[in-house]
């Protein structure tokens, strides 16, 4: 795992091999790590859910995100591969990938402030291939086959299982029974599958669409009486239709995103119904306004498109729901430093196991590094000890980025070795005359090594 950090190539296993030192020995034995030891990923992941819990206040509860993403591969016989849409692909033509998918979920480490900035850090990684089509010449039996295993093997049924097993954990092995679990995901999640599945003490935060039809919870005369009860009240507006509705009020909830607070302008109806969501789950529905934002003075207005949000508690308080959905694009961060640092799917692996295995292992990797250093600035109560370079001392940063932690574990795992342990950083600062010159250069070893980046 330590050569899964300090790795500067593509993130392989045979580079895993040489960034450890142990390419002159038998290599077998850590291909076999991947393909046939007994151990499971939720094992790595436990150990850093504890400690996230440890580090939260008691009574508060376990807000998480989850979603899912997609890792490029090439090789079509590879386990779990098959063609996606591009997320990245511009919205006037749409592009496929081939690659594996996989379901993810981090848990939110707040900051000092409850309700201020927060962290990100993965609790599980799960592969979750699609079925596989049959092909053109397949019969009638081959197809009925197929639509009944995509009833079964989806994104919604493994992010339900995937809550099941986190909710069990926590209940089991943490002693947490008493603490509830928030979840934060996209609108794909919103859905019947997921919102009818929902385990006990589960609070969902989603987005839904503008023109849901939505239901008042039924008077208790129509819910009474002989006859069949009813169990959906008058049909509510639409969410765009509160949206433009002029009776109701704007309320204004403080919220940080972006580094920094912002006031939103919000609306929130409650409580409602849902015929997806089912007859008994009460809802809460969040209207928020778009913050639209200028890149310069005298620029267009970008993002004008508002948000509508439901909640499957009603009483929980504005700038809490608020707050928590914010949280939910730090899970973006989370894929694209996987990706982008770690090197996550680029593991050149064919076994069953392995293709599920290797990723979970470096996004693990990734979450003890974010959590050991989330924990090493709690408690010296400042930044790290390897200085920013000084274009950027100047810059106000509000907190530690991925890289930031990754210089630092190779400043003291590289300083030791090169005899830097105490290093002077004095001389940093002192004004000197540029030269551009080449032939006048003079490259510093330990600092072009410690200060460099995957």
């Amino acid at each position: 795992m330590v050569s899964e950090l300090v790795n500067l190539g593509r993130g392989t296993i045979t580079n895993l091999i040489c960034a450890g030192g142990r390419q002159a020995l038998d290599w077998s034995s850590d291909y076999r790590v991947f393909s046939k030891a007994r151990w499971e990923p939720g094992g790595l992941f436990g150990v850093i859910r504890r400690e996230i819990l440890g580090m939260l206040e008691k009574g508060s509860p376990l807000v998480a995100v989850m979603d899912d993403t997609r890792v490029k591969k090439t090789g079509r016989r590879i386990p779990g591969v098959s063609y996606f849409r591009d997320p990245l692909s511009p919205a006037f033509h749409c592009n496929l990938i081939l690659g594996q998918r996989f379901l993810q979920i981090s848990a939110l480490l707040p900051s000092q402030n409850e309700l201020g900035p927060a962290r990100a850090i993965p609790i599980q990684y799960l592969h979750s291939p699609s079925v596989k089509k049959p092909g053109s010449k397949a019969g009638a039996e081959e197809w009925g086959e197929y639509r009944s295993r995509c009833r079964v093997q989806n994104l919604s049924v493994d992010g339900v299982q995937a809550l099941k097993n986190l909710r069990a954990e926590l209940d089991q092995k943490d002693g947490c029974r008493d603490r509830k679990l928030l979840i934060s995901v996209d609108g794909s999640y919103c859905n019947q599958t997921v919102l009818r599945s929902l385990p006990e003490r589960t609070i969902l935060i989603g987005r839904i669409r503008k023109d849901a039809q939505l239901h008042h919870f039924p008077e208790e005369s129509d819910r009474s009486g002989p006859g069949a009860k009813i169990k959906y009240g008058a049909q509510a507006p639409r969410p765009e239709q509160i949206r433009q509705d002029a009776q109701i009020p704007w309320q204004e909830v403080k919220a940080f995103a972006c580094g920094r607070w912002f006031r939103f302008r919000v609306k929130t109806i409650s409580p409602l119904l849902w015929r997806k969501a089912g007859p008994e789950l009460k809802l809460r529905l969040l209207v928020i306004a778009p913050l639209g934002y200028r890149l310069r003075k005298g620029s267009r207005l970008l993002y004008r498109q508002p948000a509508y949000l439901i909640c499957t508690e009603p009483g929980l308080p504005l700038e809490q729901l608020l707050q928590y959905y914010l949280w939910r694009w730090d899970i973006e961060i989370n894929h694209r430093d996987e990706k982008q640092i770690f090197g996550v799917g680029q593991a050149q692996v064919w076994s069953e196991n392995s293709v599920a295995r290797a990723p979970a292992f470096a996004v693990a990797s990734y979450a003890m590094l974010l959590l050991a250093g989330e924990k090493a600035c709690r408690e010296s109560g400042s930044r790290l000890a390897l200085p920013p370079p000084k274009w950027r001392q100047n810059r106000e940063q509000p907190r530690n980025s991925t890289q930031d932690f990754l210089r630092q574990l190779r400043y003291e795992l590289w300083g030791k070795t090169l005899g830097r342990q105490k290093m002077n950083y004095q001389g940093f600062a002192l004004p000197t005359r540029p030269d551009t010159k080449p032939k006048k250069f003079k490259i510093s070893l330990a600092s072009s090594v410690l200060y460099q980046i995957s």
